[in-house]
């Protein structure tokens, strides 16, 4: 248990933070995996516009540090390269 207000401060702010990182994370699982399932389903349209959803999200992540800017590259690249595959 934290002794002083300052380390009880940051319990808060951990804890806030923590749950505002969880979503952003959860949002971006959602949006791969709306494009993930317009590729499978071979929607030309949709993926488009599902590519850009995602690579926005990821993107944001990334500028909030909830996810570090090599690790969207490589998964904006990689997902870029499948939809490549699929058309």
């Amino acid at each position: 248990m934290a002794h002083t207000i300052q380390a009880r401060k940051r319990i808060r702010q951990d804890s806030a933070r923590n749950e505002a990182n969880a979503m952003m994370r959860s949002r971006v699982r959602t949006f791969v995996k709306n494009l993930e399932t317009a590729i499978e389903a071979g929607a030309k349209d949709q993926i488009t516009t599902a590519f850009k959803a995602a690579m926005s999200e990821l993107h944001k992540a990334a500028r909030k540090g909830v996810l570090s800017s090599g690790a969207v590259n490589r998964k904006v690249s990689r997902l870029a390269a499948s939809i490549k595959r699929a058309s």
